[in-house]
């Protein structure tokens, strides 16, 4: 803004002040009206007469100020004048030292009541906030502004905004709402309001701009591109809700995550109490069975210690009642008393051959050891039918798909059995279906978490069973190792079961299982078989690399003659007690 701009901008501001502010009247000079604008007053004469006392001339004089007024207290005296003689030059004549006429005085009253009116309103208007924009004009108390002026680069509470608004001048200003830092607003270069948009440049710019280093450029009015922009950012704003809505369904979904590993950790817990309850029960059981073994030895051998200690003691009695009677008939004088007893004390009696008799100390170690390694079979079992209670939790509902069956094998129509037959099918050969190894898929497909299901394989004298990755060759013979993505046990010629690792594994089991538990951890790469009726563990697959969906695996293998007849079938699991 050049000087005279600001100049001006003064002027019309002083000048409205005064309006505003009403001085105290005119000096005493010859025309006692006490209009603002110099002209004929009230009295004869039309041009300046001499007053009592030489006055300035016939324009206004200087008024006081809100400044050159104290305290609320003088303004009260000011307005509170009853008539009475005052020393108060804007009140001078009242006392008849002057020849002001009344009107004129009454009229300075009023004058100095609004002045005084106005400047409480100025001293009860609040102070800016913090966060709103304060007046640049105010001098004291810096009060909320309500407007700001492009032009000036100033930012004018209530009072300093009138100028702006009556006179006619300064009517043209381009004001807004409060806004900080009006020189970002400006031109730096030319000190002009910033009213067009380069698209060349993608920058604000003036109108000394527009024709000087941007005048060949692509230039316009700041609320045309505003227009543009908002459109763009509306499709902003649909991209991010877009993205909040996703974050949203992503937290929901870590929040349903955190609630199910809660709920799986407090299900673990109480799994974990329950069984480490049922092994104390089971330890304190066996320890109180011990004792009551133990003791009942110990009282066994007390007690027969006990029956020969007593036995010694009476044979050692009965040995020395003969041993007194035959040192009494050795004294004997009487030699037919002698002669007559000696046959029978020279006897011993009949005692018991003690030679043979051995009272040995009790190996209660072995006792101890035996008790230790039946607590330890007992344990293992109870643990595996509580390992199988828990894998079970994770059973999944499986069908067989018949998209995948080799045309000779028969599923039921329930998809839960499956048996081949000699006699082959004619099917389309699709991509899914197998054509050369006789099996089939389960439609249910897992790339994570654990499931578990049950297959019977009763009456069957070869089977095939496990899970499979889904890209598995399917039209060609298939090479049963982890490598080519099948992790399976078979059992095979009725008495030999396999797993089939890179090179198969021959596993000896306790007895023929009839139903076959299969267990799949996909984070942890692991595929287990149970002999489900005896809680035992048939073979643990390992460090599997799971990086396919997996589909459980069938193969009743072929008819044999019908010796092999029997369907595998997909059971229904039972929680197991």
């Amino acid at each position: 803004m050049d000087q005279d701009t600001v100049k001006e901008q003064h002027e019309i501001q002083t000048e409205a002040q005064r309006k505003q502010l009403p001085t105290a009247g005119p000096g005493p000079g010859p025309g006692p009206g006490p209009g603002p604008e110099p002209g004929p007053g009230p009295g004869p004469g039309p041009g300046p007469e001499p007053g009592p006392e030489p006055g300035p001339g016939p324009g206004p004089g200087p008024g006081p100020s809100c400044e050159s007024f104290g305290s609320n207290e003088s303004m009260d005296k000011l307005i509170d004048f009853k008539g009475g003689p005052s020393t108060d030059p804007c009140l001078e004549g009242v006392d008849g030292s002057s020849g002001a006429e009344p009107d004129s005085i009454f009229t300075v009253n009023i004058m100095m009541r609004e002045m005084v009116s106005q400047f409480r309103r100025e001293s009860e208007q609040k102070a800016a906030a913090p966060g709103e924009v304060p007046c640049d004009v105010c001098t004291g108390t810096k009060v909320k502004a309500l407007k700001s002026c492009l032009d000036c680069v100033f930012s004018y509470c209530e009072t300093h905004l009138e100028p702006h608004l009556t006179a006619s001048r300064l009517r043209r200003h381009q004001l807004v709402e409060p806004v900080e830092n009006l020189e970002t607003r400006m031109c730096p270069k030319h000190s002009k309001p910033l009213e067009l948009f380069c698209q060349s440049d993608q920058t604000c710019v003036c109108l000394m701009c527009s024709v000087l280093e941007h005048k060949s450029h692509q230039l316009v009015p700041l609320r045309e591109e505003c227009e543009e922009k908002k459109v763009e950012l509306e499709k902003t704003d649909a991209y991010l809700q877009q993205m909040i809505q996703k974050r949203r369904e992503k937290l929901e979904e870590i929040r349903e995550s955190v609630r199910i590993r809660k709920d799986a950790a407090d299900r673990g817990k109480a799994e974990g109490v329950e069984m480490f309850t049922a092994l104390m029960e089971l330890v304190q059981r066996g320890l109180k069975e011990l004792m009551e073994s133990m003791e009942e030895k110990q009282e066994a051998e007390e007690k027969e210690a006990e029956g020969l200690i007593k036995e010694l003691e009476e044979e050692i009695s009965e040995l020395m009642k003969r041993s007194s009677e035959v040192e009494q008939l050795s004294r004997s004088e009487d030699h037919l008393h002698l002669l007559q007893h000696f046959c029978s004390l020279k006897a011993p009696p009949a005692t018991k051959d003690w030679t043979e008799v051995m009272v040995r100390p009790s190996s209660y170690e072995e006792t101890v050891l035996r008790a230790v390694a039946q607590l330890e079979d007992t344990l293992s079992d109870k643990m595996m039918k509580m390992k199988m209670k828990m894998m079970q939790q994770f059973a999944v509902d499986v069908t067989l798909d018949p998209l995948t069956a080799h045309p000779n094998l028969v599923l039921s129509d329930d998809g839960k059995q499956v048996y081949h037959s000699d006699e082959e099918k004619k099917l389309p050969d699709n991509k899914e279906r197998f054509s050369e190894c006789s099996c089939v898929l389960g439609k249910q497909s897992f790339s994570s978490g654990r499931f578990y299901f049950e297959v019977q394989v009763k009456g069957k004298t070869k089977w095939t069973l496990g899970v499979v990755k889904e890209s598995i060759n399917r039209k060609g013979d298939i090479s049963l190792t982890p490598e080519n993505g099948l992790w399976i046990v078979a059992f095979i010629d009725g008495n030999v079961y396999t797993a089939h690792e890179d090179l198969p594994v021959i596993l000896h089991l306790k007895c023929v299982p009839e139903k076959v538990g299969v267990f799949v951890d996909y984070e942890e790469g692991v595929v287990s078989f149970y002999d489900v009726d005896a809680a035992a563990l048939i073979y643990s697959f390992t460090h599997c690399c799971f990086t396919h969906k997996i589909h459980p695996f069938f193969c009743p293998r072929n008819n044999d003659g019908g010796k092999n007849s029997s369907p595998l079938i997909i059971c229904p699991v039972n929680q197991s007690e």
